[in-house]
């Protein structure tokens, strides 16, 4: 069962926190996140990196998909601290 089709939190009727559901928000809003993150990560960076997909990776192929990766990540890094350091 995925994060939108369970059931809601505390039981059968019962009421919620507004605390309880601002975590499972959170919770939910991050693994989203991550799992997009994931997604662009892997479409990004094979496309560019791996040209001809075979059964394993070449060492060039893998030394672009890290390559890739961290500066991938360094670039979300710097936009994430922009965006709150201006709030």
């Amino acid at each position: 069962m995925d994060s939108y089709s369970s059931p809601p939190m505390g039981g059968s009727g019962s009421s919620v926190s507004p605390e309880v559901m601002m975590e499972s928000v959170k919770t939910q809003l991050a693994q989203a996140y991550a799992e997009e993150l994931i997604e662009t990560l892997r479409t990004k960076c094979f496309d560019k990196c791996v040209t001809k997909p075979g059964s394993s990776l070449g060492g060039s192929e893998s030394s672009c998909i890290s390559r890739c990766v961290e500066r991938y990540m360094e670039a979300t890094a710097i936009i994430s601290r922009s965006l709150f350091t201006q709030r």
